[in-house]
């Protein structure tokens, strides 16, 4: 879970009381209500920001279901958001509201969501990155693959566009590319909100969770309330359209041992050599090792300091060479460690170092991708925003995560997958360009919405040298300096006056991955206010000695 969680504490004191002019508190009442009877899939609710955030509680058939805050448009809204209440069909479902009551006329039960006529049309939708519907959406979680679908969890405020409400959204794809969103995995209970975590397949049905040959989908996640952070799981056996929460929660709960509400963010996978379950967790100042026979009972084992939230750890080869392995640890911010693991310790040989910047944070890579596969594949959050939009920030492109050994020692490189292929169309080729002839080539493609740049250039002078879009450089090499979009970067042969970019476009992003994924970064696609100038290559002499460029399909189907 992001560092946007350290303000819990302060915004959950808000929400649920309220200042009247002598600087009295007093608290919420949930005395108003509107009630009906479900008869459809989604409950749209309108959401205002000229509002403040307020209480609302869900009560099914006498059963209080959920709590959480939005700001209910008492009139225009701003946009709409929904709730699947299909579950609760044929049953009384009652509203409570603390803010302005006005708006809950306005809330009501349809087959379709409101805008549904416009989704995946909107004017800042991105069209080959996953964003969900409506709201916010960080830390990819609980990533696994299993019976032909990669699973895609994410945390998630259904309830607006700004970060609260922390839910488990979750989609699924066939391929990493087009993908489908589905109900809610995971939403606050009694004990918190649901903070990052990670996903299991337990075929050997270590947890007891699994029935009639079913093995359990197990999901392993922090809970966030005001004074704590702890583990606690919960299991599948519809491959993962539902979950049942353990009564045992949680499992984990350390902050005696720490004395610091810093324990979150499991990321579990089972060790073979060990036959036994590891957990990464971060805690306080880096992340601690974890075991556990059955999922339910955990011990403690290690700590590595230096890391702060989202930790991995898992084995790569080294150039393939499957009898070469080593074990990779990094946190949320792109930095990693390379090193020796034997299920209880983690022993750091090199490293920290950097594999990707930018907009990319908290990426986190899947468990249980088929040995006839055998890549190591990861997605990162892309803190990047989509004005005017219902939604905010979005899943980076899949990638390929390998460790290859380079003149500095064995590095990471992190590469597109090969199935963003599928997406090109309309591929070009041009050799042996200067900077203004590449510029002519790109011009009818100006305007392009998403589209794939692959480049060698050349540089004549150790000077800047690069690409840019309507005065963005979006691709900008400064020999001199060793800095690729002021990011350091030194190639791998120092004299080289040259340099590769495969570089990814979409709606509001821009993906880079320099040099074959040696290094990579994401930013927002922000054009110079006023400037339409296109596609501009620029550099003292600047040669582009291979260009390929292709559009790229939208990975929604638009009917």
């Amino acid at each position: 879970m992001a560092d946007l969680r350290i303000y819990t504490v302060t915004i959950v004191i808000l929400l649920f009381c309220s200042c009247n002019p002598s600087g009295k508190v007093n608290n919420y009442s949930l005395n108003d209500e509107l009630s009906l009877v479900v008869s459809k899939r989604y409950l749209n609710l309108p959401v205002s920001h000229k509002e403040d955030q307020s209480a609302m509680s869900f009560v099914v058939d006498g059963k209080h279901e959920l709590d959480f805050v939005i700001r209910l448009a008492p009139a225009d809204p701003d946009y709409w958001v929904f709730y699947d209440i299909s579950k609760y069909k044929g049953k009384e479902l009652e509203i409570s509201y603390s803010g302005n009551k006005a708006g809950l006329a306005k809330i009501y039960q349809d087959d379709l969501i409101n805008g549904h006529d416009s989704l995946y049309r909107e004017s800042n939708r991105p069209q080959i990155h996953f964003t969900s519907r409506r709201g916010w959406n960080n830390d990819p979680n609980g990533l696994v693959f299993y019976e032909g679908e990669y699973h895609l969890f994410y945390q998630h405020n259904p309830f607006e566009r700004e970060w609260q409400n922390m839910s488990w959204g979750h989609a699924v794809s066939r391929d990493l590319i087009h993908w489908e969103e589905l109900p809610l995995a995971l939403v606050p209970d009694s004990l918190g909100t649901m903070f990052s975590g990670s996903a299991v397949i337990d075929y050997e049905n270590t947890s007891g969770f699994g029935k009639n040959g079913i093995p359990p989908l197990v999901v392993i996640y922090t809970v966030d309330s005001p004074d704590n952070e702890r583990q606690c799981i919960a299991w599948s056996l519809d491959r993962g359209r539902t979950f049942t929460k353990y009564s045992g929660n949680p499992v984990i709960d350390s902050k005696e041992k720490w004395l610091t509400k810093d324990l979150r963010d499991p990321h579990v996978f089972w060790y073979k050599p060990g036959g036994f379950w590891v957990m990464v967790l971060y805690e306080k100042d880096g992340n601690s090792i974890y075991t556990s026979l059955n999922l339910k009972e955990w011990e403690y084992q290690s700590h590595t300091t230096g890391f702060f939230e989202c930790p991995q750890l898992f084995e790569l080869a080294v150039d393939g060479n499957q009898n070469n392995k080593k074990w990779i640890m990094y946190g949320a911010s792109g930095t990693y460690m390379i090193g020796r693991f034997n299920g209880k310790q983690f022993t750091p040989e090199s490293g920290k170092y950097y594999y990707g910047n930018g907009a990319l944070y908290a990426a986190q890579t899947y468990n249980n991708i088929p040995d006839s596969d055998g890549r190591r594949i990861q997605i990162g959050w892309g803190r990047i925003t989509h004005q005017g939009m219902p939604f905010k920030h979005m899943m980076l492109l899949p990638t390929e995560l390998t460790l290859r050994t380079t003149k500095e020692g064995i590095r990471m490189f992190s590469a597109p997958i090969k199935e963003i292929d599928m997406l090109q169309e309309d591929k070009m080729e041009w050799n042996d360009l200067d900077a203004a002839e590449a510029s002519e080539a790109l011009k009818e493609f100006n305007k392009t919405i998403s589209c794939r740049i692959k480049m060698k250039i050349r540089l004549s002078h150790p000077v800047d040298a690069g690409l840019s879009l309507d005065g963005q450089q979006i691709f900008r090499y400064d020999m001199n300096n060793n800095q690729v979009n002021g990011l350091f970067y030194s190639p791998e042969d120092r004299t080289s006056m040259e340099i590769s970019a495969d570089i990814i476009l979409d709606k509001t992003s821009v993906e880079v991955f320099v040099d074959d994924g040696a290094f990579s970064y994401a930013i927002e696609r922000k054009a110079v206010p006023g400037n339409t100038d296109g596609f501009r290559f620029f550099g003292r002499d600047l040669k582009v000695k291979e260009m390929k460029f292709c559009l790229m399909r939208s990975i929604w189907e638009i009917n």
